[in-house]
């Protein structure tokens, strides 16, 4: 998934997909250990989408780039 692809996205789904990437590198170091695994470049890939979805992370924590807001979020009316 590019950069550009994953900012709009909002920042649980952006967390999800950490999640989901790093579950993806245990599995595929356990193919590898268990020699079930016949695309070993899959674990590079692997690891490189976690260091994007971290590095956007990080990108929106410093205000870098700003993650995409809630669609049904609603501000409050000022008083």
């Amino acid at each position: 998934m590019k950069p550009r692809e994953i900012r709009e996205k909002t920042f649980e789904d952006v967390q999800n997909d950490l999640k989901a990437a790093e579950e993806n590198v245990r599995t595929i170091r356990f193919q590898l250990v268990t020699q079930q695994l016949e695309n070993t470049s899959a674990l590079r890939k692997a690891k490189k989408e976690i260091a994007r979805l971290k590095t956007i992370i990080r990108e929106h924590e410093r205000g870098i780039h700003t993650l995409s807001v809630l669609a049904h979020t609603v501000e409050p009316p000022q008083a």
